[in-house]
Parts: structure tokens; C-alpha cells; sequence
């Protein structure tokens, strides 16, 4: 039992003392005592007003002088109106770092075969271009959001959706026919993805030239610039060129779908290494080339079945007014598929993969509509989880110059993004002269480190439902609230804790609990403590910003600890030795806290 479940046994057996009645633990509420009050603890007294038939403060002041004689981790209590303060013991204290010290996985559930299913879906791109900044801030959310899923004791897969089918990519696969003249990643020494991008932004190029010069055409022989553009647009060559290839690509046309399954594999195997780099993994990817169809046929057996109807022109609709919303297309007039269908077709083949109990989709805030009502209508259709799935929606991320189009190539590359980072890390780094002393090979690891841990912490210490701007050159210094600033406190403990280990100093297991501890070390151990429950908080409210803050909180508290007491120089040799305890756990819990969120802490920096 931790300090707080003690004191609340503790206050239910005063109470029965005192007052002679039986009390619910639910009724004893203990918060943080504020600042501006001594005592560590508080006890909320006014429930127990109708026992005891006294005032506030005379209530307080006897179940304070119950505790102080009864409770052995009681030192004192002084009393505010209707507020018990409680102080504790230090030797309660050092209990307690002791319960964390011995568990090296503290704060963490680890799940059973037993425990529920969850199935996180994140990711998504389009192979017809590189991962991007927005894909950056979905691949981390959704990589952090199920580390915090499982370290609440759930199982956990990891899944992706690849939009690996329409128009945009047949867009790219023309551009390649027409203008590529049979340049491949090896020929050009580009990652298949960007080589694939560029020809989405060739098409796009091309395509708008030609509207510019149909539109001119159309404007001379009388019609209005509206007019002649929305003409034009509907008669280019190029884009009809696209349609067609689509039309082949949906009958199974062997060259079409060679040529498709090459340039896919292409950008599979650049989104790998863009995927490895971030430290971002799946347990399944699942393709819409496979997803559609099976979506179509769900969609069939809901109109036998006579959920959804058939309008005049053959399109297939969900009528949802009784719910709320509007009349929702699921097939079009000439059979093809819609993005709701996929994902009814997506939904269907996991299901029948694994036993899933519950369903969160990372996907950001502009499609909040679309999972409305793909909760609606998977319900419907059968499946158990329907109802409860979860849309984890966030906001755009943007960059202090504002939006980005990848049609016209402004997009900021992921890949390009990561490079500059870690190398704005090694210079910073060597600057500040954090680099000294390290071997190349060393130096380089550690600007990976730093580098991705800033972009990284930046991205997830703010609130997910939030639009952010990602600022590159505030996310790597190494003050305030950053990813560079909690990875060097780490990195100063470990260093401590090494000198320690050269002059011989070995931590106990266990520390003797007769040491008396200043107010800072108290408050740290009850920091440490706190862990469990932001790592639960985390769980339940699908939040990876509170990790990454309170992360910030204990190494922020850490470091006035660190300035204002000696530890190695501490004279007391037992308490320089709890010293170094306390220490090395601010390093573990940082590590795994920062561990949640997927970034790495370097041992030397």
C-alpha cells in the first residue's frame, strides 16, 4: 500500500474510534496539501461533520490528535478551517522510494493473455508521395498512444492502412509513363517514395499548363474564364489519361497492375527506412487494394438486409436523419468505391483477424464527421465494437511559415525533416561543447538521439486535439520545456552515478528508513510516486501530453534539488547514499516515461 491508501485505513479506524461509526473509503479524500500550507497531505474533514456533531476545525483537530498518536508515518498536522494538513514521516517517505526502487517496471501493468484487445490504427499514407510533417505528428501520436495503452495492461496491435489505390496514385504511375524514361530509385540514388512524389508533383504541373492553355482556347472562342476553366478541367487529356488508367486498374489490366505493384514496392521500401528512422512499427498493415472490395460486399448485404437504399442512378446511400446526421453515399453510380466503404471493408478483415474489443483510429480533426459515422454504420453492420470506437482526433501541425501542399511540392519531408534536426543537434551539441571527449561514432548516435528526441517531445508534449506550429530551432534547446533538456538531466544522473560506482559507492536495495529528509527530497519521492497514476490518467484519457509534462515537471524539480544539495560531496556518508538512490530513481522513471512517448535517453551526453 502506498502512503495515501495507509493514511485512509488509518483515518476509517480513527473515525470508528472517535465517533463510533463504520465510513466508506470513498468518503476520505486526501489531496496534495497547497503550497502555501505546511504538510505534505490533506484531508477534506466536512463529510465527517454529521458523525462527530462538532465544527469543522474541532472535527479536525481530534481526528489530527488520533492519527499523530495512532498513525506512525504521522509526524504533525495544523488545521485551516475545515482542512486537516498531514506531514509525513520521513521514514515513510524512504518506504515508499524503497517500493519504487524495487520495482523495475514501476508504474507499468503489464497485460494478460486474458486482458482486453485493443487495435490502434495510425499512419495511413498514400503511395503516390513521401511521409510528411502531418504524417510525423499521426506516426508519433499513434506509436506513444499505444505504448500508454499497454503499459495500462492491455494487449495491444499496432496497425496500418495503406491508401495504396485511386486516382492520386495512377496520377504519378502516368507521370512515371510519360516523363520518367525508365528512372528508378537505383538509377537516380532517391528513396522510392520521393522518387514517386516527384512525379505526383510532374502530373500535377503538367496538368495545370494544359487547363492554363485549353482555358485561353475556350476563352477566345467566347466563354466566360469560369466557364472555360471548369471545361477545360472536365477535357484534359492528362486527367482523362489518369481516369482511363484507373478504369484498367479496377478490371485487373495485367500491364497496368505490373506497372502499379512496381512503383508501390518502390515507396514501400522508402517508407521502411523512413518508419525505422522514427522508431515507429506495426504489427499489421493491411492495403485498400485488398480493403475495397470487401467493403462492397458489406455494403450489399446491408442494402438486402435493407439498412442502407439504392437510388435511381444505382448509388448505394445510408439514410441518417434518424440519428442526426444526413444521407451518406457508400457506393457511386457506377459501382466504385468510397473512402467510408474501405474502411467498412477494413474493418471487416480485422475483425475476422484478431478478437478486438476495442478500436482507436489516429486521425486528425478534419475527418471527425467520417468516423461519426462509420460508428454508426459498423454498429449496424454487426460489429461488437462499433459503438465504442474511439477517433483519437487531432489537430494540423504547421511550420512558422504557415501550410504546406504536397500537389505542389512545399511539403516538408519527413525524411528531410529528421536529417535536419539531428544535424542542427550535432551543432548545437558541439557548441554547447556536449560532444567533447566522444569517439565519432558516439558523437553521431547522439545527435540521433537528441536530434529525434526533440522533434519527438516538441510534437507530443502538446495537447493532441490542439493545431501546433513545430518550431525546429525552440525544440532543440537544451532549456526549458524540451526533449534535449530532460535527455541531458538524464544523462547528468547517470554520470553521477558512475563517479559513484568508480569510488565504490553501491546503492542498497533497501535504504535505512532513520534518515531525516529536507522538503525537496520529500516532494521528489512524492513526484516519483505519482507516476502510476499519470501513466493511468494517460490511459484513460488517450493523453501523451501529460506524460511528456510531467516528465518536464520531475526533471525541472530535479535540477533545483541538484543545484541546491551536494550529493557526491554530501558528508553524511547514508545520506549521500539516499542521495544517489533518489537519484537513480528520477533517472528510471524518466527513462520510461520518455520510454511511453518513444524517446530514447542517452547514458552520456
Amino acid at each position: 500500500m502506498d502512503i495515501e491508501q495507509k493514511l485512509v485505513v488509518s483515518v476509517i479506524n480513527g473515525l470508528k474510534a472517535l465517533y463510533g461509526q463504520e465510513v466508506a473509503a470513498g468518503l476520505v479524500q486526501l489531496q496534495k496539501t497547497k503550497k502555501e500550507f505546511e504538510g505534505h497531505l490533506t484531508l477534506v474533514v466536512f463529510p465527517f461533520l454529521r458523525l462527530s456533531r462538532k465544527g469543522p476545525e474541532q472535527t479536525a483537530q481530534e481526528i489530527g490528535e488520533y492519527l499523530k498518536a495512532n498513525e506512525p508515518m504521522v509526524a504533525g498536522f495544523n488545521v485551516i478551517k475545515g482542512f486537516l494538513n498531514l506531514t509525513v514521516a520521513s521514514s515513510a517517505w524512504i518506504e515508499l522510494l524503497n517500493g519504487i526502487q524495487a520495482d523495475e517496471q514501476y508504474g507499468l501493468t503489464t497485460a494478460t493473455e486474458s486482458s482486453p484487445l485493443v487495435m490502434i490504427e495510425y499512419s495511413s499514407p498514400n503511395t503516390n508521395k513521401p511521409l510528411h510533417l502531418g504524417h510525423v505528428r499521426n506516426n508519433l501520436l499513434g506509436n506513444a498512444l499505444a505504448n500508454i495503452v499497454a503499459a495500462n495492461g492491455n494487449r495491444v496491435v499496432k496497425t496500418n492502412i495503406v491508401n495504396d489505390r485511386g486516382i492520386h496514385i495512377c496520377k504519378s504511375m502516368l507521370a512515371w509513363l510519360k516523363y520518367g524514361e525508365g528512372e528508378t530509385p537505383e538509377s537516380s540514388g532517391k528513396k522510392g517514395d520521393h522518387l514517386i512524389g516527384d512525379y505526383y508533383v510532374a502530373f500535377d504541373k503538367h496538368y495545370k499548363a494544359e487547363v492554363k492553355e485549353l482555358t485561353a482556347k475556350f476563352m477566345a472562342d467566347g466563354l466566360s474564364e469560369e466557364e472555360a476553366k471548369a471545361k477545360a478541367e472536365a477535357e484534359s487529356p492528362l486527367m482523362k489519361e489518369a481516369r482511363e488508367m484507373l478504369v484498367k486498374w479496377e478490371a485487373g489490366d495485367p500491364e497496368v497492375r505490373a506497372l502499379w505493384k512496381k512503383m508501390n514496392d518502390w515507396v514501400y521500401a522508402g517508407f521502411d527506412e523512413t518508419y525505422k528512422m522514427m522508431g515507429v512499427t506495426f504489427d499489421k498493415i493491411y492495403y485498400e487494394s485488398n480493403t475495397y472490395l470487401e467493403g462492397k460486399e458489406k455494403v450489399m448485404e446491408g442494402l438486402e438486409k435493407g439498412f442502407f437504399y439504392r437510388k435511381e442512378d444505382g448509388s448505394v446511400w445510408a439514410d441518417l436523419t434518424g440519428e442526426g446526421l444526413d444521407h451518406k453515399l457508400l457506393l457511386r453510380a457506377d459501382g466504385t468505391s468510397v473512402y467510408m466503404t474501405q474502411d467498412i471493408g477494413t474493418a471487416k478483415l480485422r475483425f475476422a483477424d484478431y478478437p478486438i474489443d476495442k478500436m482507436i483510429y489516429v486521425v486528425g480533426n478534419e475527418q471527425n464527421y467520417h468516423f461519426q459515422v462509420l460508428s454508426i454504420l459498423l454498429d449496424k453492420l454487426g460489429f461488437e465494437w462499433g459503438k465504442g470506437l474511439v477517433h483519437f482526433s487531432y489537430g494540423m501541425v504547421e511550420l512558422p511559415e504557415g501550410k504546406m501542399k504536397s500537389r505542389e511540392g512545399t511539403v516538408v519531408d519527413a525524411d528531410d525533416l529528421m536529417a535536419e534536426m539531428i544535424a542542427t543537434a550535432k551543432e548545437t551539441s558541439g557548441e554547447l561543447g556536449k560532444l567533447d571527449g566522444l569517439s565519432q561514432e558516439e558523437a553521431d548516435d547522439i545527435a540521433r538521439i537528441v536530434g529525434l528526441g526533440a522533434l519527438k517531445y516538441f510534437i507530443l508534449k502538446v495537447d493532441a486535439r490542439k493545431n501546433m506550429t513545430f518550431n525546429p530551432k525552440e525544440s532543440i534547446d537544451f532549456n526549458g520545456n524540451t526533449g534535449p533538456f530532460i535527455q541531458y538531466t538524464y544523462a547528468r544522473i547517470r554520470s553521477v552515478l558512475r563517479k559513484a560506482a568508480e569510488q565504490g559507492i553501491a546503492i542498497p536495495a533497501q535504504l535505512p528508513t532513520g534518515i531525516e529528509l529536507s522538503e525537496k527530497e520529500e516532494g521528489l519521492i512524492q513526484m516519483l510516486a505519482d507516476f502510476a497514476a499519470v501513466v493511468k490518467e494517460a490511459g484513460t484519457t488517450y493523453s501523451p501530453s501529460g506524460i511528456a509534462n510531467y516528465c518536464y515537471d520531475l526533471v525541472k524539480e530535479y535540477n533545483q534539488f541538484y543545484h541546491d544539495f551536494s550529493i557526491l560531496r554530501e558528508e553524511k556518508e547514508e545520506v549521500k547514499v539516499f542521495r544517489l538512490a533518489l537519484s537513480q530513481n528520477v533517472a528510471k522513471i524518466v527513462r520510461l516515461g520518455m520510454g511511453l512517448l518513444g524517446i530514447e535517453v542517452p547514458e552520456r551526453m
